[in-house]
């Protein structure tokens, strides 16, 4: 431990440099949510709240699948930019804009045909639907701001400009609350005036990140070039998405089957659950600012051909991933009941939740792999053995352990979860040390 520290104090500084406005970042995206619920909470009819959480939560999926532009962009501009090769981060990044573009148009054209699938599974009363058409109608416009500010923030890390994605997203969010205040309480839009209150925030919030980047990019003396990518190079970046969204999709259906089964056992099991997640959110604020960083760096390091500076990122990602992983499973034992608490003033959801608050302070240890590898594999750009992984661990780390478990009900649930988090970081920390032995991590 002491020798972590003595030969690597500057790398620690650095790392926790670029990972600390990340935390800070995720931390204030929930505070936008909670700021929705509460104005539009404040309206008339529960149906008004009820067709926000339905709208906004189904565009929070569509966007958050679309992280994979974030991902991709991240992993490949960071290694052109430890390449110091600047027409190929140009090429990358218009190639990265393209399939943006064209993701985000794809979601515009098949809202009709989106709306009808929300309409049938979420069997919302007509009163709940009118209202989350509403919102979703209105907000899927921004999906062309939305996705280019992904490949931007992509852009942000992988040129270790840590406090820019801090600052875009704290002005969007800033922005999106005051507006939230002024459309719908102000000038009583309801459901519609949340909704364009979160367009004008991302169009808003793409001015600045250009503005950002714009600053950035003459500190490093570049002369800015729209490039048009190669053949190659394209299609390149088109399979690293490819594989970078199938592993996103995996991990969704995985959660989402946790939500849809835990409604099959009551509505307090479904409360319960409902709750206890929020700790897992808890846990991704530090884990997922680390893995970030771990992504900026090790692409970076690769991008340099340096194979020991990968090594170094890597141990040390590891190394703070484990740090709060073991924080959070201490404060959670002290404080866990107390944080269901904050969550939940319903007796018999605290009740119940005293059951299964163990499961959540051994999670932070168990998914601590899977956070820091996911970020270091993107950084060495290997979203097939990401793929991979996911899908080797959603069939034998979640479904078997919760078909041979189904009698145990929750706890069965929740031990697949934590089989399923705890496989693919061992997946990932197996094929990394493949990686390392045959010599392949700058390949």
């Amino acid at each position: 431990m002491k020798e972590i520290f003595k030969n690597h104090k500057t790398h620690h500084i650095s790392l926790l440099l670029l990972a600390g406005p990340m935390i800070l970042s995720n931390i204030s995206v929930p505070l936008l949510g909670l700021v929705d619920t509460a104005v539009i909470g404040h309206l008339s009819e529960a149906h008004f709240l009820a067709g926000i959480a339905l709208g906004s939560g189904s565009i929070s999926l569509l966007f958050w699948l679309a992280s994979f532009l974030r991902m991709s962009a991240t992993g490949v501009l960071a290694q052109s930019y430890g390449a110091k090769n600047w027409p190929r981060l140009q090429q990358q990044l218009l190639a990265s804009l393209l399939i943006a573009w064209t993701f985000s148009i794809s979601l515009i054209f098949l809202s009709p045909w989106l709306l009808d699938a929300i309409k049938a599974l979420s069997n919302a009363s007509p009163d709940v639907f009118t209202q989350a058409q509403s919102y979703f109608e209105i907000r899927i416009f921004s999906a062309p701001a939305a996705m280019t500010n992904l490949v931007l923030l992509g852009l942000m890390l992988g040129m270790q400009y840590g406090k820019g994605p801090f600052y875009l997203l704290l002005f969007t969010n800033i922005t999106n609350i005051l507006l939230d205040i002024l459309f719908v309480i102000g000038f009583d839009w309801q459901v519609a005036g949340a909704a364009w209150a979160s367009v004008i925030a991302d169009y808003t919030a793409l001015l600045v990140a250009i503005l950002l980047i714009k600053k950035q990019l003459a500190k490093q003396q570049v002369n800015w070039r729209w490039l048009l990518p190669n053949k190659a190079q394209f299609l390149a970046l088109l399979s690293l998405n490819r594989d970078i969204f199938i592993r996103s999709l995996l991990l969704q259906l995985c959660f989402s089957f946790m939500t849809f089964y835990g409604a099959r056992m009551g509505e307090t099991t479904l409360a319960v659950n409902a709750v206890l997640l929020n700790f897992l959110m808890l846990v991704s604020f530090a884990l997922d600012g680390i893995a970030y960083a771990a992504e900026a760096k090790v692409g970076q390091a690769k991008g340099e051909g340096s194979e020991a500076k990968v090594k170094i990122w890597v141990n040390l990602s590891l190394f703070w991933g484990a740090l709060f992983a073991l924080l959070y499973s201490l404060v959670f034992a002290v404080f866990g009941l107390s944080i269901v608490k904050l969550l939940t003033n319903i007796p018999e959801v605290i009740s119940a939740s005293k059951t299964y608050l163990f499961w959540l302070i051994l999670l932070p240890l168990l998914a601590m792999w899977c956070f820091i590898f996911d970020g270091i594999f993107v950084g060495l750009t290997r979203a097939q053995d990401m793929r991979n992984s996911m899908f080797f661990s959603a069939i034998f780390g979640f479904m078997v352990p919760l078909w041979l478990t189904l009698e145990h009900e929750n706890h069965g649930l929740w031990f697949a979860m934590s089989c399923f988090m705890l496989l693919r970081g061992v997946t990932l920390a197996y094929r990394y040390r493949q990686i390392q032995r045959q010599g392949l991590l700058l390949q």
